[in-house]
């Protein structure tokens, strides 16, 4: 059985977000846990709280122990870009490219 939680419009690039879920998907719950306290990017903080809405979702909503799960899949999706202008010299204006993101969680009961 799946169970899944997202976190959507983040204000993180997805880029900088996918290089930390690559670390965990696959992984049990508490391995993942383990690697997420020991990674030193400033967003990590992010997807652990996502990990930990999936994981209390698999506990309330379906009665499922933390001891069986494991991460099938930590998907990053590109949200909406919020597009702004900084000044430059001689009157002209640059684009700035603010990048969101959507970040999703699955997890999944290991061999029944």
């Amino acid at each position: 059985m799946e169970v899944k939680a997202t976190a959507k419009y983040v204000r993180v690039s997805p880029f900088k977000i996918k290089k930390i879920t690559e670390l965990i998907q696959g992984k049990q719950i508490e391995k993942a846990r383990n690697i997420l306290s020991f990674v030193t990017k400033k967003h990590t903080r992010v997807v652990e709280k996502v990990l930990e809405s999936a994981l209390s979702n698999a506990k309330n909503n379906f009665g499922l122990t933390p001891d069986n799960l494991y991460i099938k899949k930590a998907l990053v999706d590109k949200g909406p870009t919020l597009k702004r202008t900084r000044p430059r010299a001689r009157g002209r204006a640059d684009l700035m490219r603010r990048r969101t993101s959507h970040i999703t969680v699955i997890l999944e009961e290991r061999g029944k």
